[in-house]
């Protein structure tokens, strides 16, 4: 217990599945939160999780995609905790616009959207964190892809923009490894506990699959044929955050359960 005490986190989309079950790991590892979110509300309610179980977090609206809005928050983090050790980036958007359509059909527009905003988050929040970790030559950057990254499944621009994060995860480290900043990333596999997930039964629902068939059709594509838990997530992002992962940098760690072969 206590891997994460007195570290500084801060969390992008830390309203949603997997981005709130990171900060409550991190909580329960004793850092201290800075949580953000384009909606406040989710947000404010996973720190008053935290708060009411013995945490320290703070919620703030800030949209992970706004250059000034994310510069003036981890402005504010620094004069109240002095410092920043952890960025966590888990900013996700609705897969429904781009999952499962034809790239033949495509407009340009649909398929450079989740390229556009995906790599965009994840290079302001990293850049921008990594200017203040400088200064201390410590700390950690971190986000979440998915297997798409690396199949072939028709899901237009969205396998093109975790395959960018991966590869931003390798050039980041290369370049800030020797300051002592690690960068890195969790792949994690469909998990039905997230919206996500539900976002994408709904949209195939109509194609007459149930979702007995859709969420055993995720859990037979890996080794132990289940399904990867939130819990599992939060408990690997917390143990690469921690020092015990100090020579786990400039790679995304296979969460997959097997289902990707490395």
């Amino acid at each position: 217990m206590n891997e994460l005490k007195d570290k500084v986190a801060v969390i992008y989309g830390a309203g949603g599945a997997i981005g709130g079950a990171v900060a409550r790991a991190f909580a329960r590892e004793g850092a201290r939160l800075f949580l953000t979110g384009r909606r406040l509300a989710p947000v404010a309610a996973v720190a008053s999780d935290i708060v009411s179980a013995g945490g320290d977090a703070e919620a703030a609206e800030v949209d992970a995609l706004d250059e000034q809005a994310i510069d003036k928050h981890l402005q504010s983090v620094v004069a109240k905790a002095g410092r920043i050790d952890i960025s966590f980036n888990a900013m996700g958007n609705s897969p429904t616009r781009y999952l499962g359509a034809s790239l033949v059909d495509m407009d340009l527009k649909q398929f450079s959207m989740p390229i556009a905003s995906y790599t965009t988050s994840y290079f302001l929040t990293a850049r921008l964190a990594a200017r203040r970790m400088l200064l201390n030559k410590s700390g950690v950057i971190m986000t979440v892809t998915a297997p798409p990254a690396r199949i072939g499944v028709p899901n237009g621009g969205y396998g093109a923009s975790q395959a960018a994060k991966e590869a931003l995860t390798r050039y980041m480290s290369k370049e800030l490894a020797p300051s002592g900043i690690r960068v890195v990333g969790l792949q994690a596999h469909g998990m039905p506990e997230t919206e996500t997930i539900k976002e994408i039964f709904e949209s195939r629902a109509a194609t007459g699959m149930t979702w007995e068939q859709f969420t055993g059709y995720l859990a037979g594509m890996n080794h132990p044929k289940r399904f990867l838990t939130l819990e599992e997530v939060a408990n690997a992002a917390a143990f690469v955050a921690s020092g015990k992962a100090s020579s786990v940098m400039g790679s995304t760690v296979n969460l997959t359960m097997g289902a990707l072969d490395d």
